[in-house]
């Protein structure tokens, strides 16, 4: 039997290309947002951290904001993918670091701030990682989170947690808004601010992302197909699977000595 670390592994090793191109992970305002508060509150000479990378957007976007960036990750081909379109788009600035979120190989206080992206969801101990990021981060540093965000209805969260672990046996648990302030609270992590955007996802690239095997994707229509309502709509599903997510962002701080 696997461990959920080898899963993870089997799933994205393969398909580190895939997520560096892909139009959902590349791009979005959430991008643009982390840049804006990342310019205005880290100074030119700080330093930041990535905490499960994937492919690099995050890293990518921030990197020529700071003196030096570490994007960190589980996934050997995932910080292949990162070193190479680091140095394909100049950013000599850029270093990585295989690691999981929750035992993070550095010193207290190393860094400026610490960010994750569309990763958080993977993690089977929220609250360690959680705790690694506050504990790498200098007093008066930041701490900025980006994942999917769970419906606060029980019914949407039930079938939106559902299809995500059907078309990706590594998916953990996306968490809600008052999950993640809570999280964020338990750390230690004073709560800043909060934004968040829909994201449509196109369902036959996002399966094909992920290689899910065609039997499990029957399985995911059949269970969009029979959705109430009340799911389809906040979901926004459509004819050909295709369905619209909430991307949120976290900005919080780790209070001074």
């Amino acid at each position: 039997m696997k461990t959920h670390g080898q899963a993870v592994s089997e799933q994205f090793d393969p398909q580190a290309q895939a997520y560096l191109t892909s139009a959902v992970h590349s791009q979005g305002p959430d991008l643009a947002r982390a840049r804006e508060l990342v310019a205005a509150s880290i100074p030119a000479k700080g330093v930041g951290l990535d905490v499960g990378c994937g492919a690099g957007h995050l890293a990518f976007a921030l990197a020529p904001l700071v003196s030096r960036i570490v994007a960190v990750d589980a996934s050997d081909s995932m910080l292949a993918t990162v070193r190479a379109a680091a140095a394909e788009k100049g950013l000599s600035n850029i270093e990585t670091r295989q690691a999981s979120a929750e035992h993070l190989p550095f010193d207290d206080a190393s860094f400026c701030f610490a960010a994750t992206r569309y990763s958080a969801h993977h993690w089977t101990d929220l609250s360690a990682a959680m705790a690694e990021m506050r504990r790498v981060v200098k007093p008066g540093g930041f701490v900025i989170v980006i994942d999917v965000e769970a419906p606060e209805d029980p019914l949407v969260d039930t079938h939106f947690q559902a299809i995500e672990f059907l078309r990706d046996r590594s998916h953990v648990r996306d968490r809600s808004e008052a999950e993640w302030r809570q999280e964020m609270h338990k750390a230690g992590i004073g709560f800043l601010g909060y934004a968040h955007w829909p994201t449509r996802i196109e369902f036959a690239s996002w399966v094909e992302r992920m290689r899910t095997p065609a039997a499990k994707v029957e399985v995911l229509r059949m269970i969009q197909a029979e959705a109430p309502r009340e799911v389809r709509e906040v979901l926004a599903i459509e004819q050909d699977g295709s369905f619209t997510m909430r991307t949120s962002l976290f900005w919080g701080q780790v209070p001074r000595d």
